[in-house]
């Protein structure tokens, strides 16, 4: 039995089931690998996914062509016992392949009937189906008439159909493009609109592919990805983002056709909200400053604003210090706790001539941690919290030390 007769999804797609001679058994990365006689499997090749299911109950996890004999090598976890293996295709996921194989035919020649844009790259996983284009930019209205185009082909439900050839026959089809392979070869025929090489599984007609349904394009520079849905991942797609617009229409109370009007007007409000807030949050930070500053140590001319501010977030405590810092003759020692944390953030007016980095070494190591920066602000901290009230108390006297120098 010769290569095309052993692969029977050559012969049938839509064949789920067969039984089949042992031929090869050997261990395989912690699993076995199983070569028969013949089999229904698709191996990963061409931008399409292997086939999963089981051989005599025994689950497939891959299944790919081996590089020196062509074999079609299936990847089970457990070795078989019996010489005649019966294997069952998962329908489910052979059906999606075929669905989305089928529609990728059908996009590759809408795009090279209607823009002259070859296919130059096809890549379908579980998740993902995507075609590169020579062509960009790729105007809206030119996506558009392609989807048409194809969806057109689609609705009018014409057969597909595969059948190997030799050089010579195929030489006389008008191909959307070129064999790489030698000897017989496989030609996919879409009506009398699409002739191409392939040796993937196909839907036996147009409409059994299902919607063709671009959802994005990306430029690549000379190029144009084009990510699609087809068949039930298009129903999937549609179902999703159908049921994401009913719940935003309705928490904005709109209705579908008003929603880019509602969040775009929710947005402005967000960003007034937003510049609202901060302001009211730079007047705040302003009033605390003048509070500590009421309250600070005097160490000959200069004040010494030592504070806890566990209420703060980090950048919060920056912003504090640094307004503290915009003074004249003051020194800040900033502390935040939260989380089992401690934030020390200290610095000094231009015309305090202290540096603080020895500082913050000293109080980070009472605090457990480290930190560093410039001499005029620095911040660090540790995981000692209750060493946070020692830690600030030797900063005050390291700072009166320099100071009194």
């Amino acid at each position: 039995m010769d290569l095309i007769e052993s692969r029977l999804y050559y012969q049938d797609a839509y064949l789920t089931e067969f039984d089949a001679h042992l031929v090869e058994q050997f261990p395989l990365r912690k699993a076995w690998g199983v070569v028969l006689d013949r089999s229904a499997f698709y191996p990963t090749s061409g931008g399409q996914p292997y086939d999963t299911g089981t051989l005599d109950g025994v689950v497939v996890t891959d299944v790919f062509e081996r590089e020196d004999d062509k074999a079609v090598v299936h990847v089970v976890n457990q070795k078989l016992d019996s010489d005649v293996v019966h294997g069952q295709v998962d329908w489910a996921r052979r059906f999606d392949h075929m669905q989305q194989h089928t529609g990728q035919h059908i996009l590759s020649h809408a795009f090279e009937s209607l823009l002259d844009a070859d296919t130059v790259g096809f890549h379908l996983s579980d998740d993902v189906l995507t075609i590169d284009i020579a062509h960009a930019p790729l105007r809206l209205e030119d996506w558009h008439a392609v989807e048409d185009r194809a969806n057109a082909i689609v609705f009018t439900d014409l057969p597909v159909a595969a059948q190997f050839m030799g050089q010579e026959e195929v030489s006389q089809l008008p191909l959307r493009k070129q064999p790489r392979v030698s000897g017989p070869i496989r030609i996919v025929r879409t009506g009398d609109l699409d002739y191409s090489p392939c040796g993937g599984t196909h839907c036996r007609s147009t409409g059994s592919g299902g919607l063709i349904l671009i959802r994005k394009i990306e430029r690549k520079g000379s190029e144009t990805r084009i990510d699609f849905v087809c068949g039930g991942r298009a129903l999937a797609d549609c179902r999703r983002k159908n049921r994401l617009v009913n719940e935003v229409s309705s928490q904005l109370s709109v209705g579908d056709g008003e929603l880019a009007d509602a969040v775009a007007r929710s947005q402005e409000e967000i960003k007034s909200c937003h510049r609202q807030l901060k302001q009211a949050e730079d007047r705040l930070l302003g009033y605390e400053a003048e509070e500590l500053l009421a309250q600070a140590e005097m160490v000959g001319n200069v004040r010494v604003v030592k504070a806890v501010v566990a209420d703060k977030s980090p950048a919060s405590a920056k912003h504090l210090a640094i307004r503290l810092m915009d003074q004249p003759n003051c020194a800040v020692l900033l502390a935040r706790v939260q989380d089992n944390r401690v934030q020390l953030t200290f610095g000094r007016s231009d015309d305090v001539s202290v540096d603080m980095r020895p500082l913050l070494k000293d109080a980070c190591r009472i605090v457990g941690g480290g930190g560093g920066g410039q001499p005029n602000m620095v911040q660090g901290g540790g995981s000692r919290v209750d060493r946070v009230g020692p830690a600030l108390d030797s900063a005050v006297q390291s700072l009166q030390a320099l100071l009194s120098q």
